[in-house]
């Protein structure tokens, strides 16, 4: 995911924040290689590439690979015996989990525990233990340890143009997704085919997922959703469960949302999206949270200074949603991990990691979004109280397993079963058969 920077404030680093008593020149004379996504994370922390420089007298070295093909050049790195690599920008789902299947993954655990290595005032906790989880391995028993910290996260809100809630809804934004969704087929009636009651990600394909499992883990309540499995799998890969009355009614919603929008919306994706909801199209969107900054720019939206945020209404007892993250990784086959901890260390610390989030929308500590700081100067308001309020609760959306991709373009195709008409009741039967034959036979890939 990508999105516009909100602004850029630049300031040197302030040393009197370190502590004063570590040995950040541990490793001078060293060199350390990034390989980094081209992604507003990357150029909020270039600028600050030679403070660090400075601060530990080590050299870095930056390779930035643009998204699409990023994913393949980082792994063809992290196998291969040629291109050095220390640190790299991690995707903290089934990918990073691949890819420690692969021991491909220094473990952090370890250095974190060092204190020669780790300033005292780091703070691990700072970050929500469910965005932690993401990259902690094994997903369960013993021996476990953490192999990626948090970079930038989205978290799945709601979005509301404020015009169209106002008109059409004397501005009372629906307190459940029940009323959400009534409220969206209503707007959709009165505007035909010049404004919708709803915009959503609709493409038949497995990128739609985290998105879908935001929305259900929203009908989930309180019950547990462990990874490895999530909510998809009653513990075991043999026993996918989605025939659960709460994911039938979390597909059954996600179709209905679907049905708010255009004609075309079965062959919109994330930009197609955004853009109708930029242009004032559509009254309501759930998706990613680092969209919100786009949306009050008024060099990209026309509906800037309008949009109102929201966690999700409630199916439940509370409020509950998912979120997806970048993180920050060291190769297993780094020459120089112990100085990789540092950069890790210092570009996700207290001090740097919401100078950096300014430009994503999604830092991910809890201290950037309750303290005064550059980043919630930069934010609106209410964004920020959506935001910090849904990522307390939310869960992690990944399913660690090597074919899960397969499971979720099933899940997404059925989304549109539903949305032409078949009975969910009967669809999600058919996807339970579909996936239990897809993901129980799994020995050729553990």
């Amino acid at each position: 995911m990508t999105s516009v920077p909100l602004a850029c404030h630049r300031s040197k680093t302030d040393k009197s924040n370190m502590n004063q008593a570590f040995n950040w020149q541990q490793f001078a004379g060293k060199s350390i290689y990034l390989l980094l996504d081209d992604h507003p994370w990357t150029e909020g922390i270039k600028p600050y590439l030679s403070d660090f420089e400075t601060l530990t007298n080590l050299k870095i070295n930056i390779k930035i690979v643009p998204e699409p093909e990023y994913f393949k050049v980082m792994e063809s790195t992290l196998k291969g015996d040629g291109e050095e690599i220390d640190v790299f920008f991690l995707p903290m789902d089934s990918t990073a989990y691949r890819l420690w299947r692969k021991n491909l993954l220094h473990p952090l655990t370890p250095l974190i525990n060092n204190p020669k290595l780790n300033q005292s005032d780091y703070n691990l906790y700072d970050f929500p233990e469910n965005f932690r989880l993401a990259a902690t391995y094994p997903p369960e028993g013993n021996n476990q340890s953490l192999f990626g910290i948090p970079a930038t996260f989205e978290a799945y809100i709601l979005f509301y143009n404020k015009a169209l809630i106002n008109q059409y809804l004397n501005g009372l934004v629906p307190k459940t997704m029940t009323e959400l969704v009534d409220a969206t087929l209503k707007i959709k009636e009165i505007g035909g085919d010049k404004f919708f009651g709803a915009v959503m990600r609709g493409v038949p394909s497995d990128t739609i997922i985290d998105t879908v499992t935001g929305i259900i883990l929203n009908h989930w309540g309180s019950q547990p959703s462990p990874l490895p499995y999530n909510i998809w799998f009653d513990g075991n890969w043999n026993q996918p469960r989605l025939t659960d009355k709460r994911i039938i009614e979390g597909l059954r919603n996600y179709a209905q949302l679907m049905q708010a929008g255009p004609n075309n919306i079965k062959e919109m994706d994330w930009p197609e999206a955004t853009h109708l909801f930029r242009e004032g199209k559509a009254a309501f969107y759930i998706d990613a949270s680092l969209f919100g900054p786009d949306f009050d720019n008024p060099k990209l939206s026309k509906i800037a200074g309008n949009v109102g945020y929201s966690i999700l209404p409630p199916s439940k007892e509370q409020s509950l949603t998912g979120h997806w993250l970048w993180g920050l990784g060291i190769a297993q086959k780094s020459k120089n991990p112990q100085a990789a901890w540092l950069f890790v260390q210092w570009a996700t610390s207290q001090m740097m990691e919401p100078k950096i989030g300014v430009m994503t929308g999604g830092a991910p500590r809890f201290s950037s979004w309750v303290t005064p700081s550059v980043y919630t100067e930069a934010m609106n308001i209410d964004y920020a109280l959506a935001v910090q309020t849904a990522m307390k609760t939310s869960r992690p959306t990944v399913v660690l397993h090597p074919r899960w991709n397969q499971g979720a373009k099933a899940i997404a195709t059925t989304i549109h079963r539903i949305y032409d008409g078949a009975k969910e009741e009967s669809a999600v039967a058919e996807l339970q058969t579909q996936i239990k034959q897809m993901m129980g036979d799994f020995s050729e890939d553990y």
